[in-house]
C-alpha cells in the first residue's frame, strides 16, 4: 500500500510540473514567439529517476536556455502565433490537469492496484495441492471402530462415485441449482444479494458450490465486500482449472458440517454412525442442508428441532427440479432421523490414548492427528468390554476391604497382542477414572518373586533346594537394620524352593536375593521386561517383596517371558497402518523374539505357579488360584496399598489390581483370596469358555525325579545338587509383625 501511494504521489507532481512548464511556455509565447518557441525547441526536461529498492522519487529538473535580458524589450503582441497565443486560461489548466489525471489512473494507478490484488490471492491450485488435515481411525481387532483422532477438523477423504446421488443432488438443488452451466458465479444471485444488503439485509453473497469451496478453503470467514469479491474471482479462476466433478469431490471433502466435522464422511459418522456410501435419502437432505449455516440447524445446539425445516426445504426445492417426486418427497418428510451422541464415540479410552501414544512416538504428532491414518489394533472389543465389567463389578462388591479402583490386562505373550486394558473400574469417574493403572507406577508386592527364583535357578539352584525360613536381620546403608518377615505372621523353617515360591513366602525369598545379589536379579528384570529399574544401588533386599514400584504393562511382559518359555515378546498393539491414501505403512508380521531365559528355568518356574497342591499350605485347595494348567502368583504391597494376581498359559497372559490411586491403605485383604484374585479369574474363565487351556510343552533340558517326598523337575545336571531326604515343614509358634507382600 505504501508502494502505491507513493507512485500516486510522484505521478501527480510530474503531472502538475509538466502542466506548470506548458503554462509558462505560453505565457513566454504571447511576449516573443520566435525566440521562446526557439528556446522551447531546445528546452531539455529531465524525467524523475525512480529507485526502485526504495522507491524514491526524484523531482524533474526543468532548464530553459532563455536569452539573458539586459533591458525590457518591447516586442509587439502576435496574433496567432504559438501552441497558446498569450496566457492560459485557468480553465485550460484544469482541462488539462483533468486529463492528465484519469490517464494516469487509466492506464497506470488502476492496472496497477489491480495487479496488486491479483497477486495478494491464494492460487485456486492449492485447492488440490495443499495438504488437508484428515481424521485417524482406531479399530479394534474385528473392524470395531473405538476412536477418531484429529487436530481442530475431523475429516475423511471420500472419492465422488462413493456419494449417494441422492446427496449430490440435493446439495446441488439446495446451494446451485445451476452448478454445471454457471462459470464459478451467478450474476444474478449476486445481484439479487447486493439488492438485499443495500437494503439493510446482513451482508450476503449468492455464493455457488465453487465459492463456498473456495471461501471454506483459502480465503478467511470475514463478511466484507472485498472478501466477497477475491470470493468470485477466485472462483472464476477455479473453474478454469477443475472440471465440474472435481470441484464437487472437494466441496464434499473440504466444507463443514458443523462442530469439529468438516467432509461428508466425518459428518456421516458423526451424525449417523455409518459410512456416506450408506445414507438414504432423509439423512442426504438433513447433510445438504446443514452446510448453509451448521450452527443453526445443528441438532445438538440450541435449537435442535430446525433442521426438519431446512430438510423440508431441500426436499421441496428437489422435487422442483425434478430429482424426485411428490410421492418420495412425502414419504421422506415423515422419516424419523436418528442421531448418535453428540460427542464423538469412544470405546476402551484407556486402550485408545494408549495407542495414541504409541502412535505419537513412532510417527510424531502432526501425522497422528492430521494424517488420516487408518489403525487396527489387537484389541478384542467384546473382551474388553467383558472385562470391565467385570472389574467394576467386582471392586463394588469388595468395597467392603476400602479398595474403590480396579484394572485389567490381558495380552497374548506369543505376539505382544493387547486384548484387553482397562485401566480404571469407570473411566468418566470424576476423581481418578481417567487415569490408567495399567500404564502407572505401582509397588507390585510378591508378584515380582518368579524373576528373584528364576534367576536363583540360573545360577544353579534348583526347585528341590532348601531353604531356611528362619529369623534374619540384615544391616542397610546407614546402619540400618532390616529384618524381613512373613504374611502369615510365622516361620517356617526348612522349606524347598517350590514350597517357597509357591505359597510366597518372604524369608525365603529375601535370602535368595542376599544370595544372588540384587544386581544380578535387577539384570534378570530388565532383560525379561521390567523398564523401570535403573540403578541397582537405589535398591536393597526388600526388592524381591515388591518395594520398587512397576508398570502392569511389563510385569505383562515379564510374565508373557515365562508363558514363552524364556523368549520375551514386547507388547505391541497396533496391527497395521495405513495412510489415507491406502498405503501400509505397518503391519505386525515378524514377531521379534528375544531369548532372556532358559526354556527349561521358564518351564520348572510356570510349573510351581500351577501347582495348586504346592501353594496349598497359605492358599487352601479351593482358592481363586486354582484352574487347571493356569500358572499364578499373587502380591500385596507395603501397608496394603496394592494388590495384584498375575496368571498365564501359553496363549493368555491376565494381570489385575486392586487398590486406591492416593494410595490409601485397604483392610482385611487376604491375598489370593479377596482383592484382585476374583477379578483375575473371571477374566481367566471368560478367556477358557472359547480356548480351553494349554499345557506348556515340556522342554528337552527337564527332567523328572523323586525328590524330598514328590517327583519334582530338575534342569539336566542339577539332580545330584541337592538331598532329597523329605523334611517337613516346622512353623514356628513365634508371632512376628506382619509383612503384607504374599
Amino acid at each position: 500500500m505504501k508502494l502505491v501511494i507513493d507512485l500516486i504521489v510522484g505521478l501527480l507532481w510530474v503531472l502538475i510540473k509538466i502542466g506548470d512548464t506548458i503554462i509558462f511556455a505560453g505565457e513566454f509565447a504571447g511576449k516573443n514567439t520566435k525566440k521562446v518557441l526557439k528556446n522551447l525547441r531546445k528546452a531539455r526536461i529531465e524525467l524523475p529517476k525512480f529507485s526502485i529498492p526504495e522507491f524514491k522519487i526524484k523531482l524533474p529538473v526543468i532548464r530553459l536556455n532563455l536569452p539573458k535580458r539586459k533591458k525590457r524589450i518591447k516586442v509587439e503582441k502576435p496574433k496567432n502565433v504559438g501552441i497558446f497565443p498569450g496566457p492560459i486560461p485557468n480553465f485550460l489548466k484544469l482541462k488539462y490537469f483533468l486529463i492528465g489525471t484519469f490517464f494516469s489512473f487509466l492506464l497506470i494507478y488502476i492496472p496497477l492496484l489491480i495487479l496488486i490484488f491479483l497477486q495478494n490471492l491464494p492460487n485456486p491450485k492449492l485447492l488440490s495441492l495443499r495438504d488437508v488435515a484428515q481424521t485417524t481411525k482406531i479399530y479394534d481387532r474385528n473392524g470395531q471402530l473405538l476412536y477418531q483422532i484429529y487436530a481442530s477438523q475431523n475429516r475423511t477423504l471420500v472419492t465422488l462415485p462413493s456419494i449417494p446421488k441422492n446427496l449430490i443432488n440435493a446439495t446441488i438443488a439446495i446451494e446451485d441449482k445451476d452448478f454445471y452451466k454457471n462459470p464459478g458465479f451467478d450474476f444474478a444471485a449476486i445481484i439479487r444479494a447486493a439488492v438485499g444488503n443495500l437494503q439493510g439485509k446482513p451482508l450476503q453473497g449468492g455464493s455457488t458450490i465453487t465459492q463456498q469451496l473456495v471461501k471454506s478453503t483459502l480465503l478467511t470467514p470475514e463478511q466484507t465486500i472485498s472478501r466477497k469479491i477475491k470470493e468470485i474471482i477466485l472462483a472464476f479462476w477455479a473453474e478454469r482449472i477443475y472440471t465440474k466433478a472435481e470441484i464437487l469431490t472437494m466441496y464434499f471433502n473440504q466444507v463443514s458440517y458443523g462442530g469439529t466435522s468438516w467432509g461428508v464422511e466425518a459428518a456421516s459418522q458423526t451424525y449417523f454412525g455409518k459410512d456416506v456410501q450408506d445414507l438414504d435419502l432423509a439423512q442426504s437432505a438433513f447433510l445438504a442442508g446443514l452446510t448453509r449455516a451448521p450452527t443453526i440447524y445443528f441438532p445438538y445446539g440450541d435449537n435442535p428441532t430446525l433442521w426438519k425445516e431446512r430438510q423440508k426445504e431441500v426436499l421441496q426445492r428437489m422435487k422442483e427440479l425434478g430429482f424426485i417426486n411428490d410421492q418420495e418427497k412425502e414419504e421422506t418428510e415423515k422419516e424419523e432421523l436418528t442421531f448418535i451422541p453428540g460427542e464423538s464415540p469412544i470405546h476402551a479410552p484407556h486402550f485408545v490414548f494408549y495407542v495414541k501414544n504409541y502412535l505419537i512416538q513412532k510417527y510424531g504428532l502432526p501425522m497422528v492427528e492430521k494424517g488420516g491414518l487408518s489403525v487396527v489394533t489387537s484389541l478384542d472389543l467384546k473382551l474388553q468390554e467383558k472385562a470391565q465389567n467385570i472389574v467394576k463389578s467386582e471392586v463394588e462388591k469388595s468395597s467392603q476391604y476400602n479398595l474403590s479402583n480396579g484394572a485389567a490386562l490381558v495380552t497374548n505373550p506369543k505376539n505382544g497382542d493387547i486384548l484387553a486394558m482397562v485401566g480404571s473400574k469407570d473411566y468418566d469417574e470424576p476423581q481418578f477414572g481417567k487415569v490408567n493403572i495399567t500404564t502407572s507406577l505401582r509397588q507390585p508386592g510378591s508378584s515380582v518373586k518368579p524373576i528373584t527364583y528364576s534367576t536363583a535357578l540360573s545360577m544353579g539352584f534348583t526347585a528341590a533346594t532348601i531353604i531356611n525360613d528362619s529369623p534374619v536381620s540384615f544391616g542397610q546403608p546407614g546402619g540400618q537394620i532390616y529384618s524381613p518377615v512373613n504374611y502369615d505372621g510365622r516361620f517356617h523353617g526348612n522349606l524347598s524352593l517350590r514350597i517357597a515360591l509357591a505359597n510366597s513366602i518372604n524369608v525365603p525369598a529375601v535370602k535368595t536375593l542376599a544370595n544372588i545379589g540384587v544386581k544380578t536379579m535387577i539384570d534378570q528384570a530388565k532383560r525379561m521386561g521390567i523398564a523401570s529399574w535403573d540403578n541397582p544401588e537405589n535398591y536393597g533386599l526388600s526388592l524381591t517383596l515388591g518395594a520398587a514400584e512397576v508398570k502392569m504393562t511389563d510385569m505383562a511382559t515379564v510374565y508373557g517371558t515365562l508363558a514363552n518359555l524364556g523368549e520375551r515378546v514386547d507388547l505391541v498393539p497396533v496391527l497395521k497402518v495405513t495412510d489415507s491414501a491406502g498405503n501400509t505403512i505397518f503391519e505386525k508380521n515378524n514377531i521379534s523374539k528375544t531369548k532372556v531365559l532358559d526354556s527349561g528355568i521358564a518351564y520348572i518356574i510356570s510349573n510351581i505357579l500351577s501347582d495348586n497342591g504346592a501353594r496349598s499350605m497359605e492358599f487352601g485347595t479351593g482358592s481363586p488360584l486354582n484352574i487347571p494348567d493356569v500358572s499364578v502368583k499373587t502380591g500385596t504391597s507395603d501397608r496394603l496399598r496394592d494388590n495384584w494376581t498375575i496368571g498365564y498359559t501359553p496363549n493368555f497372559v491376565v494381570a489385575t489390581w486392586v487398590g486406591n490411586n492416593d494410595n490409601t491403605p485397604m483392610s482385611g485383604i487376604a491375598s489370593g483370596i479377596t482383592g484382585a484374585a476374583p477379578i483375575w479369574r473371571s477374566v481367566f474363565v471368560e478367556l477358557l469358555t472359547k480356548n480351553p487351556a494349554q499345557k506348556l510343552p515340556r522342554p528337552d533340558n527337564v527332567i523328572e525325579k523323586d525328590c524330598i517326598g514328590r517327583k519334582e523337575l530338575f534342569i539336566k545336571g542339577t539332580e545330584n545338587f541337592v538331598n532329597c531326604t523329605y523334611v517337613p515343614p516346622s512353623p514356628s509358634a513365634t508371632p512376628v509383625e506382619q509383612a503384607k507382600s504374599q
